[in-house]
């Protein structure tokens, strides 16, 4: 459909990818191009990570989070989070074994790495009515007692809910007391507004992993580039899987990524993440402000590049919904996009300057009104 209006003429309002516009910090572009120039870096990496790597990833943890890692035994690389959340899954889930999948939520915790495991999904349903957080009191006791792997993600996409420590802390009971494992997914840490800190599950149990990249953090997404930390036993065995099916991440990206995780002095956001921060901050604001104004009800996000609401009053189908919008030259994504619990709901994503998300607003309004 998309393309079909670009063919008519239409200039479109491309809101629905969640992909960074702003551009990769000057300090680590820098740094990335001396690197690249170092005939060693030019080599096959490590699947787990360079060194250098896995110890300034521990040294960011220690200095964000407070947390003591080990860098040899409890910190591995990934090509891009999105890796680690598929293969984390080829470590632990054998054939029809149940992973509990957020719904709506990423599509690879259920298609990339479970059904692709020949897993069973249970769906967790991340309700409206609980601020988009699990209720842990209507999953059967038997389906935690069979789970393997549970997948949370806060800073949540699509939602752009947060989850409290104390929160976190009801999950990582339930792990313990059914003996499955969490993979916390954490790549919107840093995409947070006003004096919102997000937390890590590792301040609250080491005996998980958490997935982090510099995708978000840095606008990096096409350098494909994170890390997966925690249990040291979890940790080896994604090594394993790693290491029959990949060869890690660029050595020179690796460095880059390094410069960038060196700037962080304490647990606040350094200049390089806070003044992206800033432009994405005040989009949203533009953004939540011109949809009330026109009649569509939408909450304000503390987090992610992403404002999740329901469809305006009178409209029943989220996809003809979007549609309809096309038809006006604005692209978002369904929320039918993340799971049977996103109907009803679409997500915007904060990509573009503040122009163009007015100019956006005014052809919503055309619908609306």
């Amino acid at each position: 459909m998309v393309n079909d209006k670009k063919k008519e003429g239409i200039n479109i309002i491309p809101l629905g990818i969640g992909d960074p516009d702003l551009t990769t910090p000057d300090l680590i572009i820098n740094e990335l191009i001396n690197q690249v120039k170092i005939s060693e870096n030019q080599n096959y990496p490590s699947s787990k990570g360079e060194q250098d790597f896995r110890e300034a990833v521990q040294k960011w943890y220690d200095v964000r989070f407070n947390l003591k890692l080990d860098a040899n035994d409890e910190v591995t690389n990934l090509i891009g989070g999105k890796e680690g959340v598929a293969n984390i899954a080829r470590v632990f889930v054998n054939p029809g074994d149940i992973v509990l999948c957020p719904n709506p939520g990423y599509p690879v915790y259920e298609n990339g790495a479970t059904k692709l495991c020949d897993g069973k999904i249970h769906t967790i349903p991340l309700l409206r009515e609980n601020d988009f957080l699990p209720d842990f009191e209507v999953i059967e006791s038997e389906i935690l007692k069979k789970a393997k792997l549970m997948y949370l993600n806060y800073p949540n996409n699509p939602t752009g809910a947060i989850a409290s420590k104390k929160f976190l802390k009801e999950a990582a009971d339930n792990a313990e007391d059914y003996n499955f494992v969490i993979v916390y997914d954490n790549p919107y840490s840093e995409f947070t507004y006003e004096d919102y800190i997000a937390p890590s599950l590792l301040q609250i149990d080491q005996n998980h992993i958490e997935i982090n990249s510099s995708s978000k953090m840095f606008c990096m997404t096409g350098f494909r580039c994170g890390w997966a930390v925690g249990d040291k036993d979890i940790i080896s065995g994604l090594r394993k899987v790693k290491s029959h099916t990949d060869s890690g991440c660029p050595i020179f990206i690796q460095k880059a990524v390094v410069k960038g995780l060196n700037e962080y002095k304490s647990g606040e956001k350094p200049n390089i993440v806070r003044n992206n921060m800033k432009i994405y901050e005040k989009r949203r604001d533009v953004l939540v402000k011109g949809l009330n104004d026109i009649g569509w009800n939408t909450d304000k996000p503390k987090a992610t590049l992403y404002v999740w609401t329901h469809i305006p009053e009178g409209e029943t189908n989220s996809m003809e919904f979007i549609k309809k919008l096309i038809n006006e030259g604005v692209v978002l994504t369904p929320g039918t996009g993340f799971g049977t619990y996103g109907e009803g709901f679409v997500r915007f994503a904060l990509t573009q300057p503040i122009d163009k998300i007015k100019e956006a607003l005014e052809r919503i309004e055309k619908i609306l009104n």
